[in-house]
């Protein structure tokens, strides 16, 4: 055994019917005795302290936890102290329950390496339906606009400013059009009342007879329009039916035509010539 410069260098194997000598032996980390490469192994040298540091576990088929089994304990007693303290049936469903990709009749089962968490819903799909058309994506969500001060004054700040520019551009034309259109119109009817007022007068002078003819045959009658006289109240009755009557219908018969200052495009109507110059420009 050994050399002048290696003395210790070999050990004889630690069984009895062997006792070979091994210049590289081993030793058991558990007896810790010495043997040979043919009886290193536990099994081969019936080491009693093999099952010192072994770890059995159990898998309960209630709650799917692992049990381990402690070394020198009954394992019944083991089984009994887990299931009542630690056993959770609720946990089977969460531990045996396979992800599988949401889409309706896709049976994929998700694992690290096939399955793709979509950005806007958030969920994990397989790779045949991770894009959003493919599993019908509702998009990302939007952000919850909760009440605040701040916001709604900047958005009423932002749309009194919107208003104003768009009424600034707008205002002037709607205001000019609408002062001449009503300047047109209470002309049209101060002339047209002027006219009713004249002839209603001398019908009721005509039919109450108070307005008799002067006998010397002097022009007493006189017409409110053109300041003509007549000695009769007839006279001046037919004066007015003839010239002024017929002169207002002829004027009623008339259409009057506004034209837009922008395009020179004619209306009837002074409303909607302001509505189309608000439109268009």
């Amino acid at each position: 055994m050994g050399t002048p410069e290696f003395p210790h260098l070999g050990k004889h194997c630690s069984v009895g019917e062997c006792r070979q000598i091994d210049f590289l032996p081993f030793t058991c980390d558990r007896c810790n005795q010495v043997f040979c490469l043919q009886h290193r192994g536990y099994f081969n040298h019936q080491c009693p302290n093999a099952n010192q540091n072994d770890v059995t576990v159990l898998i309960c088929p209630l709650c799917a936890k692992g049990v381990r089994l402690v070394l020198g304990e009954d394992p019944n007693i083991t089984w009994d102290t887990h299931v009542n303290t630690d056993c959770d049936p609720s946990n089977y469903q969460r531990a045996t329950k396979k992800r599988r990709c949401p889409v309706p009749g896709c049976k994929e089962v998700l694992s690290l390496s096939n399955s793709v968490r979509c950005r806007d819903c958030t969920q994990e799909h397989c790779l045949k339906h991770r894009f959003g058309p493919d599993h019908k994506c509702p998009g990302p969500k939007k952000p919850d606009s909760g009440f605040s001060l701040v916001g709604m004054f900047n958005k009423s700040q932002k749309g009194k400013s919107l208003q104003d520019r768009s009424s600034k551009s707008s205002s002037w034309w709607g205001s000019s059009l609408m002062n001449a259109v009503s300047n047109v119109c209470a002309s049209a009817e101060s002339g047209m009342m002027k006219v009713n007022n004249a002839t209603t007068q001398a019908l009721q002078k005509a039919k109450s007879g108070t307005a008799e003819s002067s006998s010397g045959g002097e022009l007493v009658e006189q017409c409110v329009q053109c300041r003509a006289r007549f000695s009769t109240v007839s006279a001046l009755i037919e004066h007015v039916e003839r010239s002024h009557q017929q002169s207002s219908r002829a004027g009623g018969n008339r259409v009057a035509i506004d034209v837009c200052p922008k395009c020179s495009k004619g209306f009837r109507d002074p409303v909607a010539l302001v509505e189309h110059v608000e439109r268009d420009h």
